[in-house]
């Protein structure tokens, strides 16, 4: 399965009953992340607020960007720091120009990038045995470093629990068992949806 299936199939886990966001708030943040990127590379300006007291509550998010079924960016804030619509803004214009592994999105690029969203929960310290597989993210705190991953890594690559915790580590720039010796392991979930196209 691919990549933005994976995602997609993710997001498909939840029904309606238990999505905290509608389809159709779901859209306007996806449709704001667009609009973002492409409002930069026209130098225009847009607003960075909504009419939806939901939308305007501060959450943390990552949005992760993809062309031609390859990753092209991803930058998030795990912490709730600003409204949900302006998160979503401001990550969607870093992770198109402002992610280090990738050179910054063309103008002839945006029409073709594929937008995933990643809401996040609080984050709560977890025990490593408490870690579930495509429900939690992790944080893994130790000396000064730190290392996230959001719920749908370990999906994408088929990691068992122990797995992602050795690789949240190594994200960190830790041993691989920093996990076991004293590491701060926390946790968070994740509402993940992405454009139709990310199902292709």
């Amino acid at each position: 399965m691919s990549l933005q299936s994976e995602i997609s199939s993710l997001a498909a886990t939840r029904t309606h009953s238990q999505a905290e966001y509608s389809l159709e708030e779901r859209k306007l943040l996806l449709d704001a992340a667009h609009e973002a990127i492409v409002s930069a590379l026209e130098k225009r300006v847009i607003s960075l607020s909504t009419h939806s007291p939901h939308l305007s509550e501060p959450r943390g998010a990552f949005t992760t960007l993809y062309y031609e079924g390859k990753l092209r960016g991803c930058v998030g804030y795990p912490a709730a720091q600003l409204p949900l619509f302006q998160t979503v803004i401001e990550t969607a214009r870093s992770a198109a120009f402002d992610d280090p592994r990738f050179i910054p999105v063309t103008l002839e690029e945006a029409p073709d990038l594929l937008v995933s969203i990643s809401v996040l929960s609080a984050v709560s310290p977890i025990s490593a045995n408490e870690v579930e597989v495509g429900r939690h993210g992790l944080i893994i705190n130790e000396s000064g470093r730190r290392g996230l991953l959001l719920p749908q890594v370990p999906v994408e690559h088929g990691w068992d629990r122990i797995t992602f915790l050795e690789q949240t580590c190594r994200k960190a720039g830790l041993p691989l068992d920093a996990w076991k010796s004293g590491a701060t392991i926390e946790a968070f979930t994740a509402e993940v949806f992405a454009d139709q196209g990310c199902a292709g």
